[in-house]
């Protein structure tokens, strides 16, 4: 029997972890009606580190199922660029809880949700639903050239503009050339899994621009999480898993 963890990075804001929860019961329940197949888990901001977290499901599953000899746990992240939390911390943590739990499951570490090819089908369906004459595809950026690259080459695949958080004023100037070559209907895609205070942010930005340029109407998309079609795709990576497992 495969059971399932979906990691996140986690966030002092509850609206993640509340979004985390509803999304881990909506999968566990298209999966199995009344099994808790599904647990969630953080990277960081919680009380225990992410191998304590998934020693603690594993015991969990222990008291409430059925002892089986075939018993694996599926690990999930939640994260939509491969960075160090991808490449390094998320993998040694796994390390740590295989080594603890020393045989007694087996624990299986799957590949970033952002690798998916489903993303890419979500982002064109927000831009499909929002219809606007030029998109933007705003990330959070890195100080990794990879994960910056990455996030260019998504934002071409989707016929978008790419801007980021990190680099100061790089939404703004993204908007400027916008307006200079004549655009006045400019769609925002926050490139984020789940609400919270960065998006916040992102829509008092986007509430400035609309003072600066009150010809140019800018809609802004909802997180990936908050789209309709997002726990169905959760919901299709793990089919596809028990298929490939």
């Amino acid at each position: 029997m495969a059971f399932y963890l979906l990691v996140s990075h986690g966030s002092n804001d509850p609206r993640p972890d509340i979004a985390m929860q509803k999304l881990a019961q909506w999968v566990a329940n298209k999966l199995s009606p009344g099994k808790n197949l599904v647990g969630t888990a953080t990277l960081e901001l919680n009380s225990q580190p992410l191998h304590q977290q998934i020693q603690t499901f594993i015991h969990t599953l222990k008291t409430s199922h059925d002892q089986q000899n075939d018993q694996h746990l599926i690990i999930i992240p939640l994260f939509l660029l491969p960075g160090v939390h991808v490449t390094q911390d998320i993998p040694n943590e796994v390390n740590l809880a295989q080594r603890a739990v020393n045989g007694q499951i087996t624990l299986e570490l799957r590949p970033y949700l952002g690798s998916h090819p489903e993303i890419i089908n979500l982002l064109l369906q927000m831009i499909n639903h929002l219809n606007c004459q030029a998109n933007i595809l705003l990330a959070h950026g890195s100080r990794l050239a990879a994960s910056q690259i990455l996030v260019e080459n998504i934002a071409a695949n989707i016929g978008a503009f790419p801007a980021f958080l990190r680099r100061e004023g790089s939404l703004e100037l993204q908007v400027q050339k916008l307006v200079k070559c004549g655009y006045r209907q400019i769609a925002i895609l926050p490139y984020f899994l789940f609400p919270g205070g960065i998006t916040d942010a992102i829509a008092a930005t986007v509430e400035k621009l609309k003072l600066q340029f009150p010809q140019v109407c800018f809609p802004l998309a909802n997180t990936l999480a908050e789209q309709e079609t997002f726990p169905g795709l959760i919901y299709q990576i793990i089919k596809e898993e028990k298929t490939l497992g």
